[in-house]
Parts: structure tokens; C-alpha cells; sequence
């Protein structure tokens, strides 16, 4: 098994992975599907118009987590990775204005989002809980094109088809020949054991394989920038957050009392976990407001990772680039891992599927930065995963905001503590990583829809009948 930590970690907007870029993807995947000539296009037929309809989880909560708007962005040819975030109302505003999309290189379609942008809450699709069906007319609103995509968590975005291979391959053969294929925790450990390599160098020699050194360092070096410039925006914005909820922004405030404090050489026993907490609401608060995030691995738990990135550089004074490097790696490796076994998909396995994955990656990467055996790294992870287990999604009026935000900032305390438990052992433990694994998917089967990012259940509910 192979995931590249360029899938595990990538640049895009708030305020979600699977319900903003996962669609826009979609959007943009659709629209290179019209130009092609991969489907059987009728003799002489033209494209009109299009319609979408947004099924399941993006159903309930697309309004919150700005799904519309992400689909409208990805018809207009907008990416994910390149897209203004400044430029987003303008583009929006346009196509309500024309009822027209104009996406590079393609003639203008009729769409009218507030009637050919369908939230269908009764009929979710068979695949996912993030369904959506992008259809194409022609003048004479006769059907031409239809296509099912799923966003399955993280941004990534499969067809119908694509998941159903996907599903049948998963304990098959490899698609890509690596050197180190481990698809499990175990799987992991023994090849480190046999080839006396670090997680982290292992995960290099598999990316090497597809890029050079060089650049593996600079891509590794932009998802670090991009982290580090979202945490830097976080602590010097200040207001309120978009969505109605009049969630004021607090990253900024923290931030100023926690300086004030530092230089008045105040003792407060607290302090590693106020600038851990603050970094990642700093994040969260960000990606709430729709600004430019990495997915770790996915937007709702961006905060955990890049927060115990920065603790790593605040408060280890032999911290370096390749330290950093290290950390990426590190943490990608454990979330190829959950991702294969499990979900980072909140609509799948709640909320263990994305805090709880981020703090198991960041527990994993902090470990070996701190020189931690490969034992004592997985045993980071599993600690960190295990305490996030049966956590629910269940955001207030399906914005990533309440509890998304400080719950990240509790996903990096309790990666900072499983590293250090991890690293004061030996890295024998009772409960293995795969084990937690297993048992993040089977709660997940189990757990009731209305917990996993529906806002039908728990504080989505209970908050507002308060």
C-alpha cells in the first residue's frame, strides 16, 4: 500500500476536505469529462446546461460547510490548490448575477444555483455518505452526461466506478511497486526492523521512487510553509466567523496574553499546552473563515498537525528543516495507514476518523523527532488514536466550528502527551496500532448516522434547543 504524503497532506481552502474541495474537485473532474471524448457523446450534441445534486452528509450539512459554493467554484474551473480565497465572493456572485458558468476553455453553460443546485436530504447514494450526481443537457434539456462522485474524505474524490475498484483491490496486489509497501503498523515495524531504517526514511525511499530528493524536499518544505503561514494568519485576525453561529474568533487574544506572559517571565505550568492549543485554533479559525489550509489529513482536524509541528519548533531547541521533513514523513506514513485500514472521513467514522487520526499522525511524527524507536513511535500513535475513539461529528449547525476548533486544540495536547508517554517506554505496549485501527472502523460501522457529520444528533442538536 502506497499514499504518497502529497494525498495525505494538501493545500486547498476551508472550511472542510471532503464537503468544500472534495466537491469543487468533482466539479472540476466533471468539466474535464464534458471536453473529452471519454464518454459516448451523441452525433452533433452540445452541453447547455448542468445541474448538481448533493446527497447524504453533503446534504445536511453543505449549507454549513459551504458546499454550494464549492461546486459553483469548481464549475467555473476554480482549483482547490490555486484558487484566491479573496476572489471566491466575486466568482459566486457573478454566476448568481448571469445564471451562466464560464469555466477556461469551454463555452457557457446554463446554471442557476438556486434551482439547478439540489440538496436532496431523502435519497443518499449507495457508495459514500458524501454523495453528489453531476448532469449535462443539452438545449433541449435532454440528458447527455451523468456522473457519481463521492468525496471520501481528506479531498480526495472517486467516481461510482472508481470506488467499487477501489473497494475490490484493497487487500490485492500492489498498484505501485515500492520499497517499503508496508499496509499496516506490524507490516511497518518488521520492515524497519529488517532494513534498520527510521518510519520516516522508509516513507522517503517509497516517494523517491515517483520524484527526486530535491524535489520531495521542496514539496515537503511548501505543505510546511503553507502550514506554518495558516497558523501565522490565525493569531493576527480577529472578529467574527462567517456562518451565523457569531463565533468570535479567539487565536488572536490567546496569542497576545500568552506574549505578554512570556516576556513577563510568569511561571504557568500550563504554557506548552496554551501555545499548542493556540496554534491549532489559530488554524481551525482560519479554515472556518474559508482561508487557505493542508488537509491533515483532513480540513477539520488541519489544526492538530501543524500545531504540534510548531511546538516541535518552539520549544525543542535542536529542531531543524530535516526535522521537519522527518515529522511530515512520519506522520504521513501512520495516516496512509488509518486511511487504508479505516476512514479519515468524518461522514464515515465521525470525528476518531479526523481529530483522532490528525493526533495519532502528529504523536507518530513528534515521537521521532524527539528520537523515538519505531516501536515507540507506533505506540505514540496508538495511545494518541486509542483516547479518540467513539468521538462523534456532530457540528453545530454543520459549520466546522463548535466543537471543531477546540477540539483540535485538544487533539495536539494529547499528541504532545502520547509522544512523551510513548517515549518514557520501551515501546512494548498491550494494544497494537492495528488493533486501535480495527476498532476506529468497527465503531464507525456502528455508530449512528446522526453522529457522523449530519448535525442530526449530539451538540448539533442539543446546543440549539438549549
Amino acid at each position: 500500500m502506497f499514499l504518497s504524503v502529497f494525498d495525505v497532506f494538501k493545500i486547498g481552502v476551508g472550511p472542510s476536505s471532503s464537503h468544500t474541495m472534495g466537491p469543487m474537485s468533482a466539479a472540476v473532474r466533471f468539466l474535464d469529462l464534458i471536453r473529452s471524448d471519454d464518454w459516448p457523446r451523441p452525433t452533433g450534441a452540445t452541453v447547455a446546461s448542468i445541474k448538481v445534486s448533493l446527497h447524504g452528509s453533503l446534504a445536511h450539512t453543505g449549507i454549513g460547510h459551504g458546499t454550494g459554493r464549492a461546486v459553483v467554484l469548481g464549475l467555473m474551473g476554480q482549483r482547490p490548490d490555486s484558487i484566491d480565497p479573496d476572489n471566491m465572493d466575486a466568482i459566486i456572485a457573478e454566476v448568481e448575477r448571469t445564471g451562466r458558468i464560464t469555466p477556461p476553455d469551454h463555452p457557457a453553460y446554463h446554471f442557476q444555483p438556486k434551482t439547478d443546485l439540489v440538496y436532496d436530504k431523502k435519497q443518499p447514494l449507495p457508495g459514500h455518505a458524501n454523495g453528489m450526481s453531476f448532469s449535462a443537457f443539452d438545449r433541449d434539456d435532454r440528458l447527455l452526461l451523468k456522473r457519481i462522485y463521492y468525496s471520501i474524505g481528506g479531498g480526495f474524490v472517486v467516481t461510482d466506478t472508481e470506488l467499487e475498484a477501489m473497494r475490490k483491490s484493497k487487500k490485492g496486489q500492489e498498484t505501485q511497486r515500492v520499497p517499503y509497501p508496508f499496509s499496516t503498523a506490524q507490516q511497518m515495524l518488521d520492515m524497519a526492523a529488517r532494513s534498520g531504517l527510521t518510519i520516516a526514511q522508509m516513507k522517503r525511499a517509497n516517494e523517491e521512487v515517483q520524484m527526486s530528493r530535491d524535489d520531495l524536499n521542496a514539496g515537503l518544505d511548501r505543505i510546511w510553509e503553507a502550514m506554518s503561514g495558516c497558523i501565522d494568519r490565525g493569531l493576527k485576525v480577529e472578529g467574527i466567523m462567517p456562518g451565523g453561529l457569531n463565533v468570535r474568533r479567539r487565536a488572536r487574544s490567546i496569542h497576545d496574553k500568552l506574549q505578554e506572559e512570556w516576556r513577563s517571565n510568569r511561571i504557568n505550568p500550563l504554557l506548552a499546552n496554551d501555545w499548542l492549543s493556540v496554534y491549532a485554533m489559530a488554524v481551525n479559525e482560519e479554515n472556518a473563515a474559508g482561508g487557505r489550509v493542508v488537509t491533515a489529513p483532513t480540513n477539520g482536524a488541519a489544526g492538530v498537525v501543524p500545531a504540534t509541528g510548531r511546538y516541535y519548533q518552539h520549544f525543542h531547541e535542536d529542531w531543524d528543516q530535516d526535522g521537519i521533513r522527518d515529522y511530515l514523513l512520519t506522520a504521513a506514513a501512520v495516516g496512509g495507514i488509518i486511511k487504508h485500514n479505516a476512514s479519515i472521513s468524518g461522514a464515515e467514522v465521525g470525528c476518531q476518523g479526523e481529530v483522532g487520526s490528525a493526533s495519532a499522525m502528529a504523536a507518530a511524527g513528534l515521537a521521532a523527532v524527539m528520537g523515538g524507536s519505531p516501536e515507540q513511535i507506533e505506540n505514540a500513535a496508538e495511545i494518541a488514536l486509542e483516547h479518540h475513539l467513539g468521538m462523534t461529528c456532530d457540528p453545530v449547525a454543520g459549520l466546522v466550528q463548535v466543537p471543531c476548533i477546540e477540539r483540535n486544540a485538544l487533539g495536539a495536547v494529547k499528541a504532545v502527551t502520547a509522544a512523551s508517554l510513548a517515549l518514557k517506554g520501551d515501546g512494548k505496549h498491550f494494544v497494537p496500532l492495528d488493533a486501535c485501527i480495527e476498532t476506529m472502523r468497527q465503531t464507525g460501522n456502528d455508530m449512528s448516522e446522526k453522529y457522523k457529520e449530519t448535525s442530526t444528533g449530539g451538540l448539533a442538536v442539543n446546543v440549539v434547543e438549549c
